[in-house]
Parts: C-alpha cells; sequence; structure tokens
C-alpha cells in the first residue's frame, strides 16, 4: 500500500473550511470523492489540520493510503482533472508509510493580508479583510514582535477550544507594509483555534489607538480572551506552508492567491 503526500492549493471562498462535514460541502470531502473515481476505493485523506469556512490555503498538506496502480507524481494530474477550479493538487509524491499530515508536521505559517484604505477594491476583494480607517502601521510593528517566542496563547483562542495545552512558540512575526496592502505573516510550532486571526484583530485594535504596543505582554499573561481583539474575518488569512523533518521533496513553485 502507498502512502502519498499531498500539497494543496485552494480558494476557500465558497467551502465551508477543510474537514468533511455532513451538511456542508468542504475541501476534504471533493478530494475523497474525486479520489474514489480515480481509483474506486473509498479513500480517506487526512489533512495537516482544519482551516475554517472561508479561510485559503497555498500550501495545504494531506496524505492518504492506497493500494492505486497509478504512478505517485500523476495523482496531481489525474486529480486536478476531476476536482473543482478552485482547487488544485500542486505535488503528490509518495511517502513514508509512517508520515502521517498532521502529526508528522513541525510547523506551519500563515499570512493574513488587509487593505487598509476608505473604498477598498474590487479585484481581489474576497482575498483580503478591508481596513477603513488609517492604522499606526509603526505602532502595530512594535506590538507584533512581542508575539514571538515561547508564550501561553489562551487569550488568542477562541473560547472553548479543547485543547491539551494553550502553549505554543512562534518562530517569526511581521507586518509588511505596502500601501495600501498590510501582511501579517507568522510562523510557528502550532496554532490554537482562530489563533492568528485573533491575533490579527488585536494588532488593529494598535492600529487604530485601542489598546498600545506593551499591552501585549500583558494580554498573553492574563490568559484571558476577553482582554485580546476580536476574530479578524476569515477571508484574508491563507496557510502557506506546512513544515516537516527531512527534504521538501520536488515540488514545483506554488502559485495563486498574491
Amino acid at each position: 500500500m502507498k502512502n502519498i503526500k499531498l500539497t494543496i492549493e485552494y480558494d476557500g471562498s465558497h467551502y465551508a473550511g477543510w474537514q468533511r462535514q455532513p451538511n456542508a460541502v468542504t475541501v476534504q470531502q471533493k478530494i475523497e470523492e474525486a479520489l474514489k473515481k480515480l481509483t474506486g476505493e473509498k479513500i480517506r485523506v487526512t489533512g495537516s489540520g482544519r482551516t475554517d469556512s472561508g479561510v485559503h490555503a497555498r500550501g495545504q498538506a494531506a496524505n492518504f493510503l492506497t493500494n492505486s496502480s497509478i504512478p505517485p507524481e500523476k495523482f496531481s494530474y489525474a486529480l486536478n482533472s476531476l476536482l473543482p477550479r478552485d482547487i488544485r493538487i500542486v505535488c503528490s509524491r509518495e511517502v513514508d508509510g509512517s508520515f502521517h499530515a498532521r502529526f508528522s508536521a513541525t510547523g506551519k505559517r500563515y499570512k493574513y493580508s488587509l487593505i487598509v484604505c476608505p473604498h477598498g477594491t474590487a479585484i481581489g476583494y474576497q482575498y483580503l479583510h478591508h481596513v477603513r480607517v488609517p492604522l499606526d502601521i509603526a505602532a502595530m510593528k512594535e506590538a507584533v514582535g512581542y508575539f514571538s517566542g515561547t508564550h501561553d496563547f489562551a487569550a488568542f483562542m477562541a473560547a472553548g477550544s479543547p485543547v491539551r495545552s494553550t502553549i505554543r512558540t512562534i518562530y517569526d512575526a511581521r507586518l509588511e507594509w505596502d500601501d495600501p496592502f498590510l501582511y501579517f505573516i507568522v510562523k510557528g510550532d502550532g496554532f490554537l483555534y482562530n489563533m492568528v486571526r485573533i491575533m490579527v484583530g488585536t494588532l488593529i485594535e494598535v492600529g487604530i489607538g485601542k489598546i498600545g504596543p506593551l499591552a501585549i505582554p500583558d494580554i498573553l499573561r492574563s490568559r484571558d480572551r476577553r482582554k485580546a481583539g476580536p476574530t479578524a474575518p476569515p477571508q484574508g488569512l491563507s496557510l502557506e506552508e506546512v513544515y516537516y523533518e527531512g527534504p521538501p521533496g520536488s515540488c514545483p513553485k506554488k502559485v495563486g492567491i498574491p
């Protein structure tokens, strides 16, 4: 039996997230349906983690087991002929039998995109959070630095999330300003439910002057979700890459969401 790893890009605008649900259309469902048509097997695809409704991905990772004789590198071409246009398999390859898309992951990188101007944009709006008021970018850049390191991120997790630990390590957190576009890029060993979107919502609060940059360490120490900012909307968020130990393999450069 072969273990096949997929690298997946998708526009999440019309899906209820990654994970299969009984009464909604999801990305996982579409890929599993395509695999059934392709192989005749009932295959369960394991993703590196969930993405919420409306969230996009350029580098979601998944794996599945199959007895199919299709060459591993050809699965991407075969699946793309069956999948909707807003889901693309960027790369497919065979991996060791012990590989698990979720449990083998060592980290992830996310990107959150905003447009800061009064009227927004007609082109690409589905990938951007529109902020109508000016933001203090310097204050936000000061604040974002406090996310780096190992912290208890309980204050930056959606209430009621069942996790064993809320401690996470952020390797890199930064803002890139390309007027009128603002990008929040964050890489860490793992992320709590809605963590990135709450980080963004809190940084916006800094940008409008509602809280100061030095409030970030206090919010972290408090472990109180009420002290952090609101959850930013999903459409600005993209899962850019999932990291694993060992060589990355021969996947082509990803294109798509700017």
